[in-house]
């Protein structure tokens, strides 16, 4: 398998409030990264949306998909990296640390006519996810070192 260049990419940080958009409109929560872990981004990952692993505090790694960009529906003024962690949390995590292992592209961010074509787009891209992050060199890196500890998620598994 060809990664796409600059990937696998791996990023970590404290989870920020986002925009709110996630949880309330969409249905759909997100973990946001700080800015500075966004300007980190290496300049030939485009925007758009991507798929990999994800874990909060050193707990459990689970599939995730990411929107890397300035979300035009929105029409956001800053770029931003939102992640959908494919697993029911019991609260929400802000103020833990997010490490995200983005391994592969799904399609580029763009405009929506309305909410429900977004929403739509967005329960595509995790379906395709799971599927991606089920092929043996992907699933292989869940277990990658940058996500080994010892403490617990914020689950208490």
């Amino acid at each position: 398998m060809t990664f796409k260049k600059g990937l696998p990419h791996f990023a970590a940080g404290t989870v920020v409030k986002g925009f709110g958009r996630g949880s309330k409109e969409l249905g759909i929560p997100t973990a946001n990264f700080e800015p500075h872990v966004v300007k980190e981004l290496p300049v030939e990952l485009e925007t758009g949306v991507y798929f990999g692993w994800a874990q909060i505090d050193n707990g459990e790694v689970h599939k995730m998909v990411m929107s890397v960009g300035w979300n035009p529906y929105y029409k956001n003024i800053e770029k931003s990296m939102e992640t959908h962690i494919l697993h029911k949390f019991s609260s929400d995590f802000y103020g833990c640390h997010l490490k995200v292992c983005m391994l592969g592209y799904l399609r580029p961010e763009k405009d929506y006519s309305s909410l429900d074509a977004l929403i739509a787009d967005i329960q595509n891209d995790i379906s395709e996810a799971e599927k991606q992050l089920e092929q043996p060199a992907y699933a292989t890196l869940k277990s990658h070192e940058f996500f080994r500890s010892d403490s617990k998620n914020i689950d208490g598994n």
